[in-house]
């Protein structure tokens, strides 16, 4: 074992290891059987995104020279390689294992069927015939493959394909014909609803109604076999420092490639003849890697379209948001935040809040400048048309948009250019920096002179993902904050350094420098023969300085427990280097996406949240803004939520030192951190009302 193995995870092999949690989650009976569907979904959109760009970027650089390999990432990309499909082989066996033998079954326990090999009844064999004259055909574009075409019919990224062989009718030689027929569903259902019949619900794939009809698309044809693919292209842009010129007119350059990108996985019905197979290896030339056996359906992301035509008890009882009632009892949003602090928490509170924050802005007549910085918005976003609104108010509205959000960019250009038009001041990316914080500042005249009211949040200003992901924002009038936050608006509008911050951590400026502080201050008090302890939540923790750092600190005796959901290359639980380290995967209703970090400090903690993950991308490559929690209030609901989470002995799994999520001991006390903590937050609410 290598020095770098011993010390660290590797990266990709750690994401599979979250993404088989979420794999978990689908076979859990505890799980409502909708929801449990949904995993299965998320899974399979995880994977996806995975090849296009993780496994893509490995293959890109399998072939340079290895001693360049060892030095940029520490590892043989082509064992890695193997190492990966191996792991992914393992996981799809579970995810068909738990789809066939689990949630069909559950489903038809339900009185709800999805067709596969059974002859459709009468009744839905009409339907499914007139349903494909009439719309499905619409979108079929069945095309030849012969030997005069200079290259194949090309293959969409991540578009759903039948690969079809042929025999002219009467040919006596019976050479095989093959053709290409697309499974169109980006225009139609994936599951077609059939009619219900005495109380049993049908549902078909879009697939099988294209099969049950291949005849009519190829008249003079025998239709020998029909067999499933998908290719998976390279999806990551890589917009780096070099590029020069005009960066927006690079991207919309760009975008168009997403689509035609080399190949990072070819998917096949592992029933496929293997003549056919040979074929499309040699025709699409294709790499050994690059071919991945699979089931009859492909993108099983699209389980998330599903409908539920039956009981609500198969899905998760819909949580209303909590109101704050320290918001709603008030004329303005602006005079309660001059009161004190608020602490919002997503979903579990309303996203409404956040979209007051931004309509009061646009209307509010004392509001004379809004500042804000985007990474990725809703397509129909509230948020966007309130700062056109408060542009055509009157209003100095200057907005940072960051074209390089990875698969947002398009909307975000979009945005850009629409607000451009309507009188918003637009500052476009930097060229090899994301901005990646999520940070706006509405600079409002009051009684006492100017007053900057800011929100500061954990996750993107997007009113639809808000009701998924679990993310918190302060609402805060502090002034030495909204200072800092002008200054680090001073940075991306006129590259003006960052100087002096006492109170916010900014990337590629004291972030890394304050979190090492704060650590080597519970060194010093374990040190002093004192307590020392540190909570830190992240998506991601990658950086090899900071977990260093946290080796270091539970050498010196300090308990540190992380909740980290993906990415985890700290090997938790060694002697003499991490055995006061805890970490764990918490994977529930709600996806979490917060960054929280707390710094016992001697029973007076100091709470700290934001934007940044510890990569090295979002401490260095990145823009990202981390804020204090000051509100004797807002930290007691922060605390009261890890202590939770901590707690969880149902959804929340340790990781161990293979990569393994091992489940907490089971006791007659259930604590299931997201509903317990609606739960809590609510009854505080109905305290403050009583």
């Amino acid at each position: 074992m290598s020095e770098e193995s011993s010390k660290y995870f590797d990266r990709d092999l750690s994401w599979l290891s979250f993404n088989k949690r979420v794999l978990e989650e689908s076979g859990d009976p505890s799980v409502p059987l909708y929801e449990r569907i949904k995993f299965l979904a998320i899974y399979s959109s995880n994977l996806d995104e995975f090849f296009r760009v993780r496994v893509a970027t490995l293959r890109s650089i399998a072939d340079i020279d290895k001693k360049k390999i060892n030095k940029q990432i520490g590892v043989n990309p082509k064992q890695l390689l193997k190492e990966i499909l191996s792991e992914v082989n393992t996981q799809l066996n579970e995810f068909g294992r738990i789809s066939r033998e689990e949630l069909m079954p559950e489903l038809e326990e339900h009185n709800i069927i999805i067709y596969k090999d059974e002859p459709l009844i009468k009744k839905h064999k009409k339907v499914t015939k007139q349903y494909f004259k009439s719309k499905v055909l619409s979108y079929l574009q069945p095309v030849i493959i012969n030997e005069e075409m200079k290259t194949p019919p090309f293959l969409n990224n991540r578009a759903l394909y039948f690969i079809v062989e042929l025999n002219k009718t009467g040919d006596e030689e019976k050479e095989p014909i093959y053709a290409t027929l697309n499974i169109p569903t980006e225009n139609l259902p994936r599951y077609c609803q059939l009619p219900e019949i005495e109380g049993v619900y049908y549902f078909i794939h879009l697939d099988d109604i294209i099969l049950h009809h291949i005849d009519f698309l190829f008249p003079g044809y025998e239709v020998i076999s029909c067999s499933s693919v998908k290719l998976n292209r390279d999806a990551d842009l890589l917009i780096e420092d070099e590029y020069s010129g005009d960066l927006v007119e690079k991207i919309k350059k760009q975008l168009h490639s997403r689509n035609i990108g080399v190949p990072s996985r070819f998917l096949y019905d592992s029933a496929m003849p293997q003549h056919v197979l040979d074929f499309l290896i040699k025709t699409y030339k294709l790499q050994e890697e690059d071919i991945v056996p699979g089931g009859r359906y492909h993108n099983r992301s699209d389980l998330m379209s599903l409908a539920n035509p039956s009981e609500s008890k198969l899905e998760y009882k819909k949580q209303r948001p909590i109101e704050k009632r320290a918001l709603e009892n008030v004329v303005s949003l602006f005079e309660a935040i001059e009161e004190r602090d608020h602490m919002l928490h997503f979903p579990y509170q309303s996203y409404d809040y956040v979209l007051r924050f931004f309509n009061e802005a646009a209307i509010d007549p004392y509001v004379k400048e809004i500042k804000a910085t985007f990474y990725r918005v809703a397509s129909d976003s509230f948020i966007m048309n309130a700062l056109i609104s408060a542009a055509k108010n009157g209003k100095k509205v200057t907005v940072f948009v960051e074209l390089k959000a990875r698969f947002d960019e398009a909307n975000n250009l979009m945005w850009a250019e629409k607000m451009q038009q309507e009188g918003v001041n637009i500052i476009y990316s930097i060229p090899g920096l994301k901005v990646h914080a999520k940070m706006a500042l509405a600079i409002r005249e009051t009684e006492e002179g100017k007053r900057g009211f800011a929100f500061l949040g954990t996750g993107n200003f997007n009113e639809k993902t808000a009701s998924i992901y679990t993310d918190h924002g302060l609402m805060t009038c502090n002034a030495e904050i909204a200072k800092e936050m002008n200054k680090v608006f001073m940075f991306l509008y006129k590259r003006k350094p960052v100087e002096d911050l006492k109170h916010l951590l900014v990337s590629q400026f004291n972030i890394v420098d304050r979190f090492c502080e704060l650590i080597d201050r519970e060194i010093k008090h374990v040190q002093a023969g004192k307590e020392g302890h540190i909570i830190i939540k992240l998506n991601n923790l990658e950086e090899k300085g900071m977990i260093d750092k946290l080796y270091e600190a539970s050498k010196a005796g300090v308990k540190v427990e992380l909740i980290v959901r993906g990415i985890c290359r700290l090997i938790p639980g060694v002697a003499e280097m991490s055995e006061n380290i805890t970490v764990r995967r918490l994977v529930g209703r709600y996806l979490e996406h917060a960054r929280i970090f707390v710094f016992n400090n001697l029973g007076d903690q100091e709470i700290f949240m934001g934007s940044a993950d510890w990569m090295g991308r979002n401490l260095y490559k990145r823009i990202e803004v981390i804020f204090p929690i000051y509100d004797e209030e807002a930290k007691e609901e922060i605390l009261k939520l890890l202590e939770l989470q901590l707690a969880d002995n149902v959804h929340a799994r340790l990781l161990d030192q293979s990569y393994n999520n091992v489940a907490l001991p089971s006791n007659e006390h259930e604590v299931r951190a997201q509903s317990d903590f609606y739960k809590w937050l609510k009854s505080r609410e109905v305290e403050s009302e009583d």
